[in-house]
Parts: C-alpha cells; sequence; structure tokens
C-alpha cells in the first residue's frame, strides 16, 4: 500500500486542482483588462504564487478569492501600461490570440473579446475596464464586482452602464462571424489584386486603417483614415503582396489573416465591420505581439484550452 499523502502535501494538490480549472477564467479577465497576452500571462502566474502562500483554509470561496486578485492586479499592471504606451510609436493595437480551440478564451461568453472592442476598452478606466470585463464576459453580480473594486454596488452599475452606453455606441450593428469572413476574404483578395475600387466599395466612407509597429519601417505612424486613403493604402506597396503568403486564422473569436513572408509569420490583419461596410482595418507588424499570437495558437493546441 502506498503512504497516504501529509496535509501539506494534500492541501497543496486541492490548491493545484483548484488553481488549473479556475486558470482560464483568470486568463481571460487578465486578458480582457490588459489587452495583452503575454502581460495577462504574467499576472495569472503572480495569482498562483500568492494562492500558494495564501492561507487557504481561511478561503470561503476560492473563486472570489482568485478572480479578486487577479482583477486587482490586472488593474494594476493596466495602470503602469498606460504610461509605457505613451511612449509607443505610432497606433498600439491588442495582442492577437488564437481562439480557434477556446473561442471565449476561458469565458463563460464571448464578449468584450474582439480586437475593435478591446481596443474600445482602452478608452476607459483599468477599473472601468475591469468592471465591464466582470460583467458582460463573466457574468459576475454587481455585488461580487463592487467586492472585487472596493465600490459600492450602486456605483458599480453606473460604470458598467456607462461603459455599456460608450462601448455598443461604437460597436453597433456589428456583422456575424460568416459574413464577417466573408468581408475579409473579398478585402485581401482585393488588395492582392490591387483593386483599389473594389476595395473602396468594401469600406465604409470614414474607415480607418490601424498599423502596430512600434516604429517599424513600412507600418504608418498614424491612423489613416478614408474610403480612398485606406483603399490606397492597402495597395500602395506593390511588392509587398506577392511576396507574402496568406494563412487564414481565428483570432479573438473573429476570423483573421496572418502573412508569411521568407516562411515566417510576418503580419496580422483583421477587419471590423458593420451592415454598412468594413469601417476599421487592423494591421499588427510588431514582432513581439507577433510571437505571442504564435505563442498562444502553440500553447492551446497543446493544452486544448486557454
Amino acid at each position: 500500500m502506498h503512504p497516504e499523502a501529509s496535509p501539506v502535501e494534500g492541501d497543496l494538490s486541492e490548491a493545484v486542482s483548484v488553481f488549473v480549472e479556475l486558470r482560464p477564467r483568470l486568463f481571460g479577465i487578465a486578458y480582457r483588462v490588459l489587452g495583452s497576452a503575454v502581460e495577462a500571462e504574467d499576472v495569472v502566474q503572480e495569482v498562483w504564487l500568492r494562492w500558494q502562500r495564501t492561507d487557504r483554509a481561511v478561503v470561503v470561496s476560492p473563486v472570489a478569492f482568485l478572480s479578486s486578485t487577479t482583477t486587482r492586479l490586472a488593474i494594476n499592471v493596466a495602470q503602469s501600461a498606460r504610461v509605457r504606451r505613451e511612449t509607443y510609436i505610432g497606433p498600439w493595437l491588442p495582442e492577437p490570440v488564437d481562439t480557434s480551440n477556446d473561442p471565449g478564451v476561458g469565458a463563460e461568453r464571448a464578449e468584450a473579446l474582439e480586437l475593435a472592442l478591446l481596443l474600445l476598452l482602452e478608452k476607459l478606466s483599468p477599473a472601468e475596464r475591469a468592471a465591464y470585463v466582470l460583467r458582460e464576459a463573466f457574468d459576475y453580480a454587481y455585488h461580487d464586482i463592487a467586492h472585487i473594486l472596493r465600490l459600492s454596488p450602486v456605483n458599480v452599475r453606473k460604470i458598467v452602464s456607462r461603459a455599456r452606453k460608450h462601448l455598443t455606441e461604437d460597436q453597433r450593428d456589428s456583422v456575424d462571424a460568416a459574413e464577417h469572413r466573408k468581408l475579409l476574404d473579398a478585402f485581401v483578395a482585393a488588395a492582392r489584386q490591387g483593386d483599389v475600387a473594389s476595395l473602396e466599395a468594401l469600406l465604409t466612407p470614414d474607415a480607418v486603417s490601424l498599423s502596430d509597429g512600434n516604429g517599424m519601417r513600412g507600418a504608418a505612424r498614424v491612423p489613416v483614415v478614408g474610403r480612398a486613403r485606406v483603399a490606397n493604402l492597402s495597395t500602395a506597396h506593390p511588392r509587398f503582396w506577392p511576396a507574402v503568403e496568406v494563412e487564414p486564422v481565428e483570432a479573438n473569436g473573429r476570423s483573421g489573416v496572418m502573412l508569411h513572408r521568407d516562411g515566417r509569420p510576418a503580419t496580422f490583419m483583421t477587419v471590423a465591420a458593420t451592415c454598412r461596410g468594413i469601417h476599421q482595418v487592423m494591421w499588427v507588424f510588431n514582432p513581439s505581439k507577433i510571437a505571442a499570437f504564435i505563442a498562444s495558437r502553440s500553447r492551446r493546441a497543446a493544452l486544448g484550452t486557454v
């Protein structure tokens, strides 16, 4: 017979089990608040270390403890990240993550996951962002969110209501996943052919193109606004499209493409669209964000979850 595990070993084993079960949710919260898979992973790792050091015998609800710790740490990181992003060269976009194996990135619902919405969340304060994420993506009760954020339930309701109103004004009438894929495919096909007229037909009059390269050569350092300018930009470099291979991917619950150059992933691109057409084109050139996407794909392929 094998000797029974000591109380300490048994307790740690249970702690690991609880954490592993909740980890996808914790990552999902941190990622939505931060817009960075790398930073979210760091937060989750710190939560694990704190969970190990905690007197778990006095923890009434592991879910509440771990969610609170994750949210508060993510808010702290978001506050410092905001300062760092002031020195970012050109537009900043969230890190895309592979969601082909786990469309919700650990969420009960997939809200607050699309890149365009994560970008809009950046307009909110970190605490407002957290309140919105906990309510809309994870369906936390207002009094639980109030406890996590150390605010009154009334205040939390007001924060979520303001955030919802602000975000839905920009996100109204988003197309479904099938139409999104259709529009993205049409955009890529027209851009590869240098068909400016077809591109303009796909774009809304106020369309904007955002290129995240943090100063990289070839990445526009300011948003490009207007149907004609976005269409021209997308075909401006005649040597760009013939030199890349296009791989369809799923990122943040929506269709995207990874553009490979010399056999290596170099650029991620996706769009945001309503029934009126494509209103936002997002290009990620930053090598660290491309690497983070590839890492998220490899990790989820191995684990089957986030």
